[in-house]
């Protein structure tokens, strides 16, 4: 099974366009950062977690020819703004895309998306499937999720852990009953936004403290701000075992 990395960044702090922050400008591939999000790949599916305002982008960039189903882990802007370029793939597919999610999550969707859930059938509109999720292990296809609850200031959103890979976006606290669901994780992904402290994400020293206390083989940074720095810069204040992510990086699980 592969994890592919669409992307590592997030909205928060993103720049406007004349930003002169050596982020930036940089030249390095690492340091160009689309919102966050992952592929799974396994012998009989393809799934996205969440599809944010840079998902066309996303698959076109890397390649994606098949897509069986979104996951969405919250509802915000930066992980569900994408979702109507589904159409392409129920064009070429002519099914409905499988669609993951709770009960706010799902309505959230239909205020962001009326036009996909009123019934009206117009020509084009995006196809879905709905499929309710709550804190039970889930299966797509052969791809067992399990979710895990974390806490984005006060809003719980969700994580997921597959075999023995755990990915979380947007956590600042995690309950130790979650924590349990994640121990035995070899890869682990957790968001480190940047160094000041934030109301609703870890930081980079929280990050660091958070992959300690789970132990896993190698940890992954993700959700990334231009305020955190440099890749190149990063990477070497990062204790061993852990790494900032890039989009494309791949991972086998």
């Amino acid at each position: 099974m592969t994890i592919t990395f669409l992307g590592t960044g997030t909205s928060q702090g993103v720049p406007v366009i004349a930003c002169n922050c050596e982020v930036c400008l940089s030249t390095d591939k690492h340091d160009k950062r689309l919102r966050s999000s992952i592929l799974i790949e396994s012998e009989d599916k393809v799934i996205a977690i969440d599809s944010g305002p840079d998902f066309r982008y996303q698959m076109l960039r890397a390649n994606v020819q098949h897509l069986d189903a979104i996951v969405f882990t919250h509802e915000h802007k930066d992980h569900v703004a994408g979702m109507d370029d589904i159409r392409a793939f129920n064009y070429k597919q002519n099914v409905p895309m499988d669609i993951y999610a709770d009960e706010r999550v799902q309505k959230a969707l239909a205020r962001e998306f009326p036009y996909i859930f009123d019934g009206t059938g117009y020509p084009g509109v995006p196809q879905v499937n709905m499929h309710t999720i709550g804190f039970d292990p889930f299966n797509i296809g052969n791809v067992k999720l399990t979710p895990i609850e974390v806490f984005h200031y006060r809003l719980p959103i969700k994580g997921f852990r597959v075999k023995d890979f755990t990915y979380i976006t947007d956590a600042k606290t995690i309950p130790d009953a979650e924590k349990e669901k994640i121990k035995g994780t070899r890869k682990l992904v957790i968001n480190a936004l940047q160094k000041e402290t934030h109301i609703s994400h870890f930081t980079l020293e929280e990050a660091i403290a958070f992959a300690n206390d789970i132990g896993a083989e190698t940890t992954y940074f993700t959700h990334i701000s231009h305020r955190l720095g440099k890749h190149a810069d990063v990477s070497k204040e990062l204790p061993p075992g852990i790494e900032l992510a890039y989009d494309g990086l791949k991972l086998t699980i």
